[in-house]
């Protein structure tokens, strides 16, 4: 029997979301029935509504999930109604890179969860008065009060969690904390660099807060945003709108140049700045997404002195052992997300992506009580 749910449906690129009633598939097999009690807004979802990403309208959107199991389809076994779960990026679970414990590299990630809008199998999941919408973002389409998930992207964390509070772990936030704890691996008395104080840099803060690093670095245009790096652990902040940040890196470095670097910006500009203060052996990661088609140049001489850049996706997470782990430094309080997010509810979705938009709040979260 399907169910009817309250989603935020966005009708075309720059259009405001719209609350609706819609229809939900009833759950596949390997499908999850959750009921929503708050998900994150992400500079992903913006844009796809500013026309950026090439996800199909309309649509419901929505990625960063967190809610309590309603009922699963007959294969699931890793979560049961009841369940708290929090809902992030689904793979295929038979290619390469997920058998060897790296979904966020799966052959098809992007087909199944940015550009479809629909099942793997073409189906959809979410219909409006009898017609398809698109969805299934990220296995998910969390803008709404219900919906169905993936298994694979379902993770279950401790009932005793504050979900209103975690929903950003789904991508933004695993993102940036990966990237250092999986990716990048600060040794003891590594210098990282982190390009850009938005939720991702400052999630890659905290993180590295967590590690060896005997410093971090944090450079933005944005005064109040390099004071709250500082209180998340960063040691040296730089803001590179009024000094040259690759000139007080070096300075900061005695000319050696840092052991890691992460740009969050999406800018080519500051890509490059950022590998040309890379140390010899040094490690750059990428995780902004710039325009499609986006070239950055790189001296090729310099770079053979072991120097690298990496492309990172969601931090290379393994959701179902990274997420709870996050979960329980949060709860902890050793990994300060509260300082990050601002609470808004479901109704109040277009205040949310205007103030993501503006940079006047960092995360915001939306909370869905009225609809329970």
């Amino acid at each position: 029997m399907s169910t009817t749910a309250t989603a935020a449906v966005l009708r075309g690129t720059n259009q405001p979301f719209e609350l609706t009633q819609v229809t939900l598939d009833d759950p596949r097999p390997d499908e999850v029935l959750v009921r929503v009690v708050a998900s994150g807004v992400c500079g992903t979802d913006l844009g796809v509504q500013a026309g950026h990403i090439p996800f199909p309208l309309p649509g419901v959107l929505g990625h960063e999930g967190a809610g309590i199991v309603e009922a699963v389809g007959e294969a699931v076994t890793s979560v049961q109604p009841g369940d708290h779960v929090l809902l992030t990026f689904t793979s295929c679970g038979i290619c390469r890179n997920c058998r060897s414990g790296h979904p966020a590299y799966c052959v098809e990630f992007l087909p199944r969860n940015l550009l479809g809008g629909e099942r793997a199998d073409g189906s959809t999941t979410i219909t409006e008065n009898g017609a398809d919408l698109h969805g299934h973002f990220f296995a998910q389409s969390s803008f709404a009060n219900l919906v169905l998930a993936d298994e694979r992207g379902v993770t279950k964390v401790d009932p005793a969690a504050d979900l209103s509070l975690l929903a950003p772990l789904g991508c933004g936030i695993q993102t940036g904390a990966g990237a250092v704890l999986n990716v990048l691996k600060p040794e003891p008395g590594s210098v990282l660099a982190v390009f850009g104080a938005g939720p991702v840099g400052l999630a890659a803060v905290m993180a590295a807060a967590l590690s060896p690093a005997t410093r971090i670095v944090v450079m933005d245009l944005v005064d109040s945003r390099l004071e709250l790096a500082r209180e998340l652990g960063a040691t040296d902040v730089v803001n590179s709108g009024s000094t040259d940040a690759a000139e007080i890196l070096m300075e900061l470095t005695g000319g050696l140049g840092v052991t890691h670097a992460l740009e969050t910006t999406g800018s080519v500009r500051v890509a490059e700045t950022a590998a040309s203060v890379l140390a010899p052996m040094g490690k750059l990661g990428l995780i902004g997404a710039p325009a499609a088609c986006s070239t950055m140049s790189l001296d090729v001489n310099f770079m053979l002195n072991g120097r690298q850049v990496l492309g990172i996706t969601e931090g290379d997470s393994n959701p179902q052992l990274f997420l709870p782990a996050l979960v329980d430094l949060v709860q902890q309080g050793r990994f300060p997300l509260e300082k990050l997010i601002t609470r808004y509810s479901f109704k109040d979705i277009n205040d949310a992506a205007a103030a993501a938009k503006s940079g006047s709040v960092l995360k915001p979260v939306l909370h869905f009580e009225d609809l329970v």
